[in-house]
C-alpha cells in the first residue's frame, strides 16, 4: 500500500473519545504545539474533555453507538473543524479498521495502525491463525471462523475443561466467561454472544484453555512507518476482576532479566508478523514455567503510564510522531529501564455492593498533588457528572520509586489521601488490595481478588471515640467558619464565653444503627468532648481543603471532612468513615422499600429474562439481566420464593429505582 497519505504532518488533531484518555491526549497534543478538537455525546456537555480542548463538536444523544461510536458524524466533526488528523484514544472505535479506513478515504491521518493491520492483529482469532505461522508460542484453543453452538461446545470438549469463551473482537473483560463444566458451556456462549454484540458489534466468539493460576504479562510495542519496531518492557498485569485489570505495574517482579528479554524478543516477532506501525501490546499469559500469546492489542493501553514511567518516554507524544510520518527518536538499546512504577484505576462502583456502578454528580473531588513521583490522570473533577452509559473509570494514579515496595507505599498514600464523595468509589478496596500481603510479596495470579473478595471489600469499620469526636468537631468548625468572618474576633476562638458553661449534644448513627452520642462543654474554660464515660480536652483548628486539626487531650491529628446537610464523610488515621447527624430538631424520615421488589440499581437496558412467573426460586436464583455502563447485571433473589410477578421486557430501558420484578417469600 502507499502509504504517503497515512502518515503527514497536521496541526489540527481531534480526539475521538471522552474521559481521561481525551483529557491525557489533549495535554501532550498542546505541549506539542497543536490545535484540540474535543467531541461529545448530551450525556457529556459539561465534561472535563470538552472545557480542555479549543474546540468540541456534539455528535448526538447519550447513548454510544449514537455519538461516539457514530463513524460519519465522527468524520464530519473532523470536516466542520479543520481536523487533519484522529487520536482515537482506547475504547470506543480504537481498533475498529472500518473506523481507521473511513479516515483515510476522507483523508485523514488516524493515530495508529493501518485497517489491514487491525483487521490481522485486532481480531483475537485472525492473530491466533497468524502468530501459530509465525512461531509465536499459543494457548491451545479454537479460533475458527464456524460459530455455531455445536461446533464451539466440540472444541471446548477437545480443548478440556475449563476452557475460557472469549469475544473476538473483544477487550476489558466484555464478552468473557471462564467455563468449568459442559453444563455451564451453553449459557456462557449465549451471554458472551449477547454482551460482545452490544459492545462491539460483533458476537464471533473464541475457546481457549484456561490456565489456572496464570500470571498475566504485557509488552508494549511501537513501530514507525519506516520500519523500526521497538519493544518498551513489559507490564503486570495480574491483578484483575471480572477479567478487567485493576492495578498494574512495570516492569514485571516476575520475571529475570533473561525472561524479560525473551518475551520482548517474542512480542517483537509478534508485531514485526504485520510490520506494525503505531502504539500497541501485545498480551501473553503465563502458567510459572511458560509464556503464551493470547492477543494483541492494537492501540494505546489504559495502563501506559506505568511503561512512560519508568522508560521516560512520552508515548502519546510517539504516537503523534509517527503519525507525522518520523522515524522513532530512540532504537532499541537506547531504552533504559529505570525504576518501578505502579497504577491504580479509581473507579465509580461499589465494592461492598458486588462493585455495581455508581452514578450521579461529583460533589467533592480531592485527590493528592502529582508530586515526588505521583501521577494522576484523571477525567474528570469537582462538579462533574458520572453517567450510566459509559465505562465508570474516574482517573488513574499512578506512582513511581526506584523500588517497587517504595511505589506500592507511594501510590498508597496517595490512594489513602484522595476524597471523592458524591459517587461510591473503589479507592478503599484500591488501598486493602495494594497492601495485601501476596500482592506485596508478589505471589498473585488473576484469581486473586475473587479468592480474597471479602476480605478485600470488608464493611467500614465503626466509628470509635475519635471519628464522634471528629465528627463534632467537623460540624462546629463548619459553623464557626460561616458565623465568625471578622478578624480578631473573640467568638473565633472555640467555645469563647465571658461566663459560664453551656452544653451540647450530639447524636449520630450510622447506616441504621444505634445513636451514639457525644457532648460538647464549652464556655469559660477548656473545652472537651464526652462519649459515655470518656472525656476529652479538646482543640480544632481550620485547615485547607477540608482538612482539620483535632486535638484530643494533647495528641493532634489530621483529619478529613466532607459534610453535605446531615451526612458527614469522615477520614481519620483509622480510616474512612460515613456517619448520618441526627436531626437535633427531630423530622427524620426514612423511604421503607419493599425487599420484596426487584427494583433497577441504575439506569439500563434489559437484555434477558432468566425465569419465568410462577417459578418456584431459591436464594440467589437468577431472574434477569441489565446492561450498565457497558456491563452485564444480574439481578437475583433476595430470598427463596415464588416470582409473583415480571414488569418489563427485553429491550425496555429502565430507570434506576424502576420496579422489575416481584418475588413473594416462602411460608413457614
Amino acid at each position: 500500500m502507499d502509504r504517503s497519505n497515512l502518515y503527514r504532518r497536521f496541526r489540527t488533531l481531534l480526539i475521538a473519545n471522552r474521559g481521561e484518555i481525551a483529557c491525557r491526549v489533549i495535554r501532550t497534543a498542546r505541549a506539542m504545539g497543536l490545535r484540540t478538537v474535543a467531541v461529545y455525546s448530551e450525556a457529556d456537555r459539561g465534561a472535563m474533555h470538552v472545557s480542555m480542548a479549543d474546540e468540541a463538536v456534539l455528535l448526538g444523544p447519550a447513548r454510544a453507538r449514537d455519538s461516539y461510536l457514530n463513524v460519519e458524524r465522527l468524520i464530519e466533526a473532523a470536516r466542520r473543524t479543520g481536523a487533519e488528523a484522529v487520536h482515537p484514544g482506547y475504547g470506543f472505535l480504537s481498533e475498529n479498521a472500518d473506523f481507521a479506513r473511513a479516515c483515510l478515504d476522507a483523508e485523514l491521518v488516524f493515530v495508529g495502525p493501518t485497517a489491514e493491520m487491525m483487521t490481522a492483529m485486532g481480531s483475537k482469532s485472525g492473530s491466533k491463525a497468524l502468530m501459530e505461522k509465525a512461531g509465536v508460542p499459543l494457548v491451545p484453543g479454537y479460533h475458527g471462523e464456524a460459530q455455531d453452538e455445536a461446533t464451539l461446545s466440540g472444541a471446548a470438549e477437545r480443548i478440556g475443561f475449563p476452557v475460557l469463551v472469549k469475544a473476538s473482537a473483544g477487550g476489558g473483560g466484555r464478552g468473557m466467561r471462564i467455563v468449568r463444566s459442559a453444563a455451564e458451556l451453553s449459557p456462557a456462549i449465549v451471554s458472551a454472544k449477547r454482551e460482545a454484540k452490544a459492545a462491539f458489534g460483533d458476537d464471533r466468539l473464541l475457546i481457549e484453555k484456561y490456565v489456572d493460576n496464570p500470571r498475566h504479562i504485557e509488552v508494549q510495542v511501537i513501530g514507525d512507518s519506516h520500519g523500526n519496531l521497538l519493544s518498551l518492557f513489559e507490564r503486570e498485569c495480574t491483578l484483575q476482576r471480572r477479567h478487567q485489570k485493576v492495578i498494574e505495574e512495570a516492569p514485571s517482579p516476575t520475571l529475570n532479566a533473561a525472561q524479560r528479554e525473551k518475551v520482548c524478543a517474542a512480542a517483537r516477532k509478534a508485531a514485526g508478523a504485520v510490520n506494525y506501525v503505531g502504539a500497541g501490546t501485545i498480551e501473553f499469559v503465563s502458567d510459572g514455567k511458560d509464556v503464551f500469546f493470547i492477543e494483541m492489542n492494537t492501540r494505546l493501553q489504559v495502563e501506559h503510564p506505568v511503561t512512560e514511567l519508568i522508560t521516560g518516554i512520552d508515548l502519546v507524544e510517539w504516537q503523534l510522531r509517527v503519525a507525522f510520518g518520523e522515524g522513532l527518536p530512540l532504537s532499541q538499546d537506547q531504552i533504559r529501564l529505570n525504576g518501578h512504577a505502579i497504577e491504580a484505576r479509581v473507579y465509580a462502583e461499589n465494592p461492598n455492593k458486588n462493585f455495581m456502578p455508581s452514578v450521579g454528580r461529583i460533589k467533592t473531588w480531592r485527590l493528592p498533588a502529582a508530586v515526588s513521583g505521583l501521577r494522576i490522570d484523571a477525567g474528570y473533577r469537582e462538579g462533574d457528572a458520572v453517567s450510566p452509559y459509559y465505562d465508570a473509570m474516574l482517573a488513574k494514579m499512578i506512582a513511581w520509586a526506584p523500588t517497587r515496595e517504595a511505589a506500592i507505599e507511594r501510590l498508597n498514600r496517595g490512594l489513602e489521601e484522595a476524597d471523592v464523595r458524591g459517587v461510591v468509589t473503589n479507592i478503599p478496596f484500591l488501598s486493602a488490595l495494594l497492601t495485601h500481603d501476596k500482592v506485596r510479596a508478589n505471589t498473585i495470579d488473576t484469581g486473586l481478588i475473587e479468592r480474597e473478595l471479602a476480605n478485600l471489600a470488608r464493611p467500614p469499620a465503626a466509628p470509635s471515640d475519635f471519628e464522634l469526636c471528629a465528627a463534632v468537631a467537623a460540624i462546629v468548625a463548619e459553623e464557626r467558619a460561616a458565623v465568625c468572618t471578622e478578624a480578631r474576633s473573640p467568638w473565633q476562638t472555640f467555645g469563647w464565653m465571658p461566663v459560664g458553661r453551656r452544653q451540647r449534644v450530639f447524636a449520630f448513627r450510622v447506616g441504621h444503627g444505634p445513636e451514639q452520642k457525644v457532648t460538647l462543654t464549652y464556655g469559660n474554660g477548656p473545652s472537651t468532648l464526652s462519649t459515655g464515660e470518656r472525656e476529652f480536652a479538646f482543640e480544632v483548628s481550620p485547615g485547607e481543603n477540608g482538612r482539620f486539626d483535632l486535638t484530643l487531650d494533647g495528641v493532634k491529628s489530621q483529619v478529613a471532612a466532607v459534610i453535605d446537610g446531615h451526612e458527614l464523610y469522615l477520614r481519620t488515621r483509622n480510616g474512612r468513615f460515613d456517619l448520618h447527624w441526627v436531626d437535633p430538631f427531630g423530622g427524620e424520615t426514612e423511604e421503607q422499600t419493599g425487599e420484596d421488589k426487584i427494583v433497577a440499581p441504575l439506569p439500563g437496558t434489559v437484555v434477558a429474562i432468566l425465569a419465568q412467573e410462577g417459578t418456584v426460586l431459591d436464594k440467589g436464583a437468577a431472574i434477569l439481566t441489565l446492561e450498565v455502563m457497558k456491563m452485564e447485571q444480574t439481578l437475583r433473589a433476595p430470598f427463596a420464593g415464588t416470582l409473583r410477578a415480571i414488569r418489563c421486557k427485553v429491550g425496555d430501558i429502565v430507570q434506576e429505582g424502576a420496579e422489575l420484578a416481584e418475588v413473594e417469600p416462602q411460608g413457614d
